[in-house]
């Protein structure tokens, strides 16, 4: 509203009156409406404090997807400025609130050499090297677990894999999911956890061999208290939002049928299982009181990623869930991508509407409800 003033000698001491009292008045007014602006009720969310009802009963786990934080293959044009040791700067306080962080660790911690892998189609074929040091950032930024998993784990080679490992393990970094690494087994607070994960990739776990896969992860609950599954399926693409519930392809490779899977793993003794892969996030369902993710897009993909649109959405997805592995509530954390990769907190909440959407639309009966802040809930 424009306010007009008409000055009149005679008035002077009653427009200035005047003028004073709606000075006061005015910042009142704004307060009052910044306070109900549902933008910036949200914009106060970034903090990790949470209601969280008998927190000494349950456990969180923080799961993301894609990480890739730069490569110095073929040169280091690649790499992040300040040689990448803020990428996870801006995550990191949310990331280290868990008392388990996962992450997907798309490429291989290689400082040089290696075996390129080779394509059959050049076109669309890009190979990940990440200097060794780079795992620090990560366990700096509160990661504790990689899945190896993937389509890119095997871009050196076997020179590649085994660097990776030895990298990892040197900085205190659990990791599954290559045939030659497929589980890890760990104890937290008294309870103890399992971790594997699967792809349709040369040298990972086998998403498409389902009967193998849940005698993995039936063996694994056999020595744990709580199973995670991670998995990267399904086709790629700023369309490849939804579960289609049916066996996916990309570029002619054979992407497994992620909605199959991931009851069958829960069926062998999973209580969480969460996937990446699309580029993209998607929904989430409660099936037999556990959590699964379809996808959690692109968190932290570096010069080489195409982050335009929900391409560059990077959800930070916190449960919690009780001894017995079953879920009882979580938040996503909206992040997005910037300056060619870096993960920063988005007001704008475009992955947590993408996320509610596509949910109620792939999974309409199922028990959860994604509230507009992030929380999820039981119906």
């Amino acid at each position: 509203m424009r306010l007009n003033y008409e000055y009149k000698p005679v008035n002077k001491l009653l427009s200035l009156f005047t003028f004073v009292i709606i000075f006061l008045l005015l910042p009142g007014c704004d307060s009052d409406n910044k306070q109900k602006s549902p933008a910036d009720e949200k914009s106060k969310d970034k903090n990790t404090t949470e209601n969280i009802p008998n927190p000494d009963s349950v456990y969180s786990i923080i799961m993301v997807g894609d990480m890739m934080l730069g490569t110095n293959y073929p040169s280091e044009a690649s790499l992040p400025p300040d040689d990448g040791k803020f990428i996870l700067s801006d995550p990191a306080e949310i990331l280290q609130s868990a008392d388990v962080t996962i992450g997907n660790l798309e490429g291989t911690l290689l400082n040089k050499g290696g075996t390129p892998k080779v394509c059959a189609n050049p076109d669309n074929c890009v190979a990940f090297r990440m200097p060794e040091h780079y795992a620090g950032y990560m366990k700096d930024a509160g990661f504790d677990i990689m899945n190896l998993a993937n389509n890119h784990s095997g871009d050196m080679g076997d020179i590649g894999r085994k660097s990776t490992q030895e990298t990892l393990k040197r900085y205190g970094i659990l990791y599954g999911g290559h045939i030659s690494a497929p589980t890890s087994v760990f104890v937290k607070d008294g309870i103890r956890f399992g971790f594997t994960g699967f792809a349709p990739n040369n040298g990972t776990l086998s998403i498409n061999d389902h009967k193998k896969a849940a005698k993995i992860v039936a063996e694994l609950k056999k020595e744990c208290d709580i199973v995670i599954v991670a998995f990267h399926g399904g086709a790629e693409g700023s369309g490849a939002v939804h579960v289609p519930k049916k066996r996916e392809f990309y570029l002619g490779e054979d992407r497994g049928n992620c909605y199959e899977f991931a009851r069958d793993m829960i069926d062998a003794g999973a209580d969480i299982v969460f996937g990446h892969g699309p580029h993209v996030p998607r929904g989430i369902e409660l099936y037999k009181n556990k959590i699964i993710a379809y996808s959690l897009g692109n968190f932290c993909t570096y010069g080489k990623f195409g982050l335009s649109g929900n391409l560059g959405l990077a959800p930070v997805f916190k449960v919690y869930i009780d001894k017995n592995g079953n879920f009882k509530q979580g938040r996503i954390f909206p992040y997005k991508q910037v300056r060619r990769g870096f993960p920063v907190f988005d007001e704008s909440y475009e992955a947590v509407e993408l996320m509610k959407r596509v949910t109620e639309n792939d999974f309409p009966e199922t028990g959860l409800i994604i509230e507009s802040d992030g929380k999820i809930v039981k119906k």
